[in-house]
């Protein structure tokens, strides 16, 4: 079982990035996909995820009606679109599988596997 993350890289402010979130022996569409980020010297944040099953997606109120969830199962990828970045988006993203209940998709202990992480770094 393998999660890759890519697509991070360094933006400006107002900028925009896909991360990506490549599976590898297992089945996406069998889990939910959580996206969290962690910034220097600051706690692990959930950001986002895509829960199996009921198919619905949810957001950190931070990141809401800036950025998008989705998976192409086909692709066996989940991505992350965000859009107008700021600088407090500035962090080291991660992929993570589980199937968490709605009321514990927040939580990273629910999660059973996780990416390496890719960097994300909003500056002008």
């Amino acid at each position: 079982v393998q999660l890759q993350a890519s697509g991070g890289g360094f933006v400006q402010p107002g900028g925009a990035l896909r991360l990506s979130c490549a599976a590898t022996g297992f089945t996406l569409r069998d889990y939910t996909i959580s996206w969290f980020r962690q910034a220097p010297g600051k706690e692990r944040e959930w950001v986002s995820a895509s829960r199996h099953g009921v198919r619905t997606t949810h957001y950190a109120d931070s990141v809401k009606g800036r950025f998008t969830i989705s998976r192409d199962n086909a692709k066996n990828t989940a991505y992350l679109q965000m859009n107008g970045l700021q600088p407090e988006d500035t962090a080291i993203y991660y992929c993570a599988r589980g199937r968490p209940a709605l009321g514990s998709i927040r939580s990273g202990d629910m999660y059973y596997d996780w990416g390496q992480g890719t960097l994300v770094t909003v500056s002008s």
